[in-house]
């Protein structure tokens, strides 16, 4: 008798800050099109909101460069050339300013008044980055978009001009090219975070109450597919999820786009390639805590061919091997520090997970 399962991680839920909780996205499971909107918004929208005053201190953990230690402000970062500035966390803080390079700011990078200042979008970090003080300023509510004949240009490329989008003329401001993507999947999470809300309070949102525009959706879609999910934005959901206690779906399964608003609308979501679900309670492992091996039990008699892993807290494989499971098998652990890890057994019908402790 085969057992198929949906990653389901016995003794509790491990969490941490460093990868995506195993469980995390069983409820949009076999779901498709609007189904698996409303599944991923029921899944991402209660978080723990912080307050306002709380996003200076959060962008030490969220918005910090890798090469220097400071501030990475979208709007001045220039990944194809040259870096005019940088800024200093804490001490350059806005304040007011009247130029380039004098202090950063909180945007909102879905301007705030497109939701009447409304909680808890006034304070949701995946929407809100530390930017140049004069920059934000100078795109102030306007929709991001295209520009042809810009009328300003930011010393990182960032545009302000009449919008060359499809669907849309007036005034927008384009962000520098590398940063396209990552604005668009902050959109699209908003789209969906958000979807029961009114998010277009004013006549320029590029949003009709929860969700984008048709002329907006199909450019973010663009944006998202030219610039692919980047280091920079992983290290951002799991700083937010540790704060927030909640994920961009986007960040972690960029397909997620084409099947909710695209051509893959018709294929259910099914994340990590598991295709049915059942439970995994009558499982054992033993002994527990674990010292020189472990012995995996299964309810009934089965002949697989299974990976067996050994997982830490951060998600490294530090042991891997591949038997012909026949429903029981004891596995050796090699000289692995004291704590907690994860079991995990892959086939091409099942993927069971549990944690074990090694003393």
């Amino acid at each position: 008798m085969r057992y198929k399962l949906l990653l389901v991680i016995l003794f509790g839920t491990l969490c941490v800050q460093a990868q995506t909780p195993i469980d995390y996205y069983n409820g949009a499971y076999q779901k498709k099109g609007h189904a698996l909107r409303v599944a991923l918004s029921g899944i991402v929208k209660n978080h723990n909101s912080l307050s306002y005053s709380a996003l200076w201190d959060a962008f030490y953990t969220t918005d910090r460069r890798p090469d220097n230690g400071k501030v990475w402000d979208i709007y001045s970062d220039n990944p194809n050339g040259n870096t005019a500035y940088y800024y200093s966390f804490g001490s350059d803080q806005c304040g007011s300013y009247s130029s380039e390079g004098d202090c950063y700011n909180r945007e909102h990078s879905i301007p705030k008044s497109w939701f009447n200042d409304a909680v808890p979008m006034y304070t949701d970090l995946f929407h809100l980055y530390p930017t140049d003080g004069f920059v934000n300023g100078k795109r102030g509510n306007l929709p991001l978009g295209e520009v042809g004949n810009a009328s300003w240009t930011s010393t990182n490329g960032s545009k302000l001009g009449s919008c060359t989008a499809a669907g849309y003329s007036g005034t927008v401001f384009e962000p520098n090219d590398a940063y396209k993507g990552d604005l668009a999947r902050t959109y699209f999470y908003m789209a969906v975070c958000y979807m029961d809300k009114n998010l277009g309070q004013e006549t320029q949102s590029m949003f009709s109450g929860g969700s984008l525009k048709p002329w907006a959706l199909n450019m973010m879609i663009r944006w998202h597919n030219d610039d692919p999910v980047s280091e920079k934005e992983i290290d951002r959901n799991n700083a937010i999820y540790a704060l927030q206690n909640n994920r961009n779906p986007f960040i972690d399964y960029p397909e997620l786009v084409d099947k909710i608003w695209g051509d893959d609308s018709v294929n259910a979501f099914n994340p990590n390639g598991i295709v049915e679900l059942s439970l995994a309670e009558n499982w054992k492992v033993f002994p527990m805590p674990a010292s020189e091996s472990i012995t995996i039990v299964a309810p009934a008699e089965m002949n697989e061919n299974v990976e067996v892993q050994v997982l830490n807290i951060t998600g490294q494989v530090v042991l891997s091997q591949t038997t012909v499971f026949e429903g029981v098998y004891t596995i050796n652990l090699p000289d692995m520090a004291s704590g907690v890890y994860i079991l995990r057994m892959i086939s091409k019908d099942f993927i069971l997970n549990k944690k074990i402790l090694k003393k």
